[in-house]
């Protein structure tokens, strides 16, 4: 399923769905996102899939940078002071090399054909040395897979259906879409084939989650 399909509908109800359906644990997994891109007071940061622009809103809240935000679903995108909002890919960007001094973005690249070029496209816009950080779903390991598939399969769809029949769509979408996800790629892969150095990895939510950063060479 396209994310133009998907998130369409979800705007008004995304900030509270999200926080149902990862059993309030997305707060923490953002302001982990935020510590890692660690930005700087006078920076521009770029802020990739913003959707209702909680972390665009938190890298502001960290630091005194301006922060662009991006997200192809217009209905997404939420008004806020001192954030620029732009309708636009992430796999094309409609900014020239080097502009940004940081670059974050989450839950992008299982909606992504190509997710190593992707990443080239985003750190092309992102000055050498400056930092990207990046969320995305994970899947646990171990004894904890088990819990982690009955959650997703059945527990996910039930509570979206408490919000709306979208969100119960979307709850039956994430779980299949992060296990061929993680079929075919390693998040640490993905970041060294991109050209990204410096790269940190780490498992959060009990191996739900997965925040990663690097430096652009």
């Amino acid at each position: 399923m396209r994310p133009e399909a998907l998130f369409a509908p979800l705007g008004r109800t995304y900030e509270r769905a999200g926080a149902l359906l990862s059993l309030g644990l997305e707060r923490g997994w953002r302001r982990r996102l935020v510590e890692m891109a660690a930005p700087r007071d006078g920076e521009l940061w770029l802020d990739v899939a913003t959707g209702t622009g909680l972390v665009a809103r938190a890298l502001r809240d960290r630091a005194r940078c301006r922060v662009v935000g991006i997200d192809i679903t217009p209905g997404m995108l939420t008004a806020s002071k001192g954030i620029r909002n732009v309708v636009a890919r992430g796999e094309r960007l409609p900014f020239s090399d080097a502009c940004f001094d940081g670059l974050t973005f989450t839950y992008l690249f299982r909606y992504v054909d190509d997710p190593v070029a992707t990443l080239r496209e985003l750190a092309r816009v992102v000055r050498p040395g400056g930092r990207i950080a990046m969320l995305e779903f994970a899947r646990p390991r171990g004894p904890l897979r088990l819990g982690w598939w009955l959650y997703t399969r059945i527990g996910l769809p039930l509570l979206g259906s408490l919000v709306s029949r979208d969100w119960r769509s979307v709850g039956a979408f994430l779980g299949p879409s992060i296990d061929r996800f993680y079929d075919r790629y390693d998040m640490a892969r993905i970041c060294g084939d991109a050209g990204i150095t410096d790269v940190r990895v780490e498992r959060l939510g009990m191996g739900s989650a997965v925040v990663a950063s690097g430096v652009v060479a």
